[in-house]
């Protein structure tokens, strides 16, 4: 195999299927006792088993897949994900696994086979379904694999283990590394749209529970005082924006490249979408969640959605700033009560949660404060993002190496 390259002489390359015997046992009847593997339980590239408190425990069609402990589950549908753990204990799965039983090669050896990316490649390349991919087993089974003696397969694997535990928790302080300065980011912006900049500043009680103390020449005012409702349908032209937590209202089109992937666009009553302009702020039920979002393009949004004309006293960064921090948020929550009538968020509820007002050069400044504080966090986060993606990458190409037997591991076992 050529994109596999060299082995050791004494390796063999076979067919997984060669090395495995597919299980297909099924059950609609799970037993209290048993886990549940679901996806969502399986993190993507490590192969670590998670348990979430989400996770169904049946699929779709009432079935679910019977391992045991030793088999080596593999997550079908979009395998680019890279899903796969080793059953440490016997239960029961998703359908969207396959459960694969190895005969002459240790588990956690296929399972690190099968998280290559170059396996991942191949076996993507022969999936069906554009929008939900599935990789067959008759596909899976007959892509190669080495397979080195069992004793020579332990000890690499022990060697690697070793290697990828460093590895794995020198990610894991970056990554708590990036949620403090995360937390940091968030603390900046709220004390400086709820306290203001200046530290000298006296202050006063705001009246309003969120909001505690405010800068004493900060005025507390209703929404209603700063924003209008606009219900103004698209118009001919208009480009199709989506609402999301992490860009603000941006093009769909915009979106779908940041992500990567497609979303799907609305068809019927396009008639009833609204029309947008930026700096307008746009109400959603997923405001509840992550607060107000800014509109950063001219177009239309989806008819249930609610939109803010900001009036003349309101600085739109700022008060961008001030409806997507968690002290806002937290407040949104407080009016609730209409999610249990099945009624949307809008404005009418909004305008519960009062507002701190500075003068307009103020909320400038405050604003200017917050942008170049936040450039210096996430300039940092970045760098570490960046420094986590390449041990992630090394972390995959010390794996594919060990298992293909391009590096000799042997030393590292002494």
């Amino acid at each position: 195999m050529s994109w596999i390259g060299d082995v050791p002489r004494h390796w063999n390359i076979v067919p997984i299927k060669w090395v495995v015997r597919l299980q297909k046992d099924r059950t609609h009847c799970l037993p209290e006792d048993w886990k549940y593997v679901g996806l969502e339980d399986v993190e993507a590239e490590t192969g670590k088993y998670s348990p979430s408190a989400e996770s169904a425990r049946t699929s779709e069609d009432g079935m679910s897949g019977i391992f045991d402990a030793g088999d080596v589950l593999y997550g079908k549908l979009r395998p680019y994900l890279r899903k796969s753990i080793v059953a440490e204990f016997t239960g029961a799965c998703s359908t969207e696994f396959l459960v694969l039983r190895p005969t002459i090669v240790v588990p956690r050896w296929l399972q690190s086979w099968l998280l290559t990316t170059e396996i991942t490649q191949r076996i993507e390349a022969s999936c069906e379904g554009a929008k939900m991919p599935r990789a067959g087993w008759s596909s899976i089974g007959s892509l190669p694999i080495p397979v080195p003696p069992k004793e020579e397969q332990e000890q690499i694997l022990s060697v690697l283990a070793r290697i990828t535990s460093r590895i794995d928790t020198l990610i894991t302080k970056k990554t708590r590394f990036i949620e403090m300065l995360c937390e940091k980011r968030q603390a900046l912006i709220t004390h400086a749209v709820t306290k203001g900049v200046d530290a000298r500043a006296p202050m006063k009680d705001s009246g309003v529970e969120w909001l505690g103390k405010v800068p004493a020449h900060w005025d507390v005012v209703s929404p209603a005082a700063l924003f209008t409702e606009s219900k103004e349908r698209a118009r001919d032209g208009d480009q199709m924006l989506s609402a999301t937590q992490k860009y603000g209202v941006i093009p769909l089109a915009e979106f779908e490249a940041l992500e990567q992937r497609q979303v799907t666009k609305a068809s019927a009553n396009l008639e009833m979408r609204k029309h947008v302009e930026i700096g307008n702020f746009v109400i959603s039920m997923r405001s509840m969640d992550g607060g107000l979002e800014r509109v950063r393009a001219i177009g239309s949004v989806r008819s249930s959605y609610s939109v803010l004309k900001a009036g003349p006293d309101v600085e739109g960064r700022f008060f961008g700033a001030l409806l997507k921090s968690n002290l806002y948020i937290q407040a949104l929550r407080l009016t609730s009560n209409f999610i249990r009538d099945g009624q949307d968020l809008n404005f009418s509820h909004v305008r519960k949660v009062k507002l701190p007002k500075p003068q307009l050069d103020e909320q400038v400044a405050i604003a200017d404060y917050i942008e170049a504080g936040t450039a210096r966090i996430d300039a940092l986060i970045a760098k570490t993002e960046r420094s986590i993606e390449l041990l992630c990458e090394h972390r995959t190409a010390l794996i594919t190496a060990a298992v293909t037997g391009k590096i000799d591991l042997h030393d590292d076992a002494a």
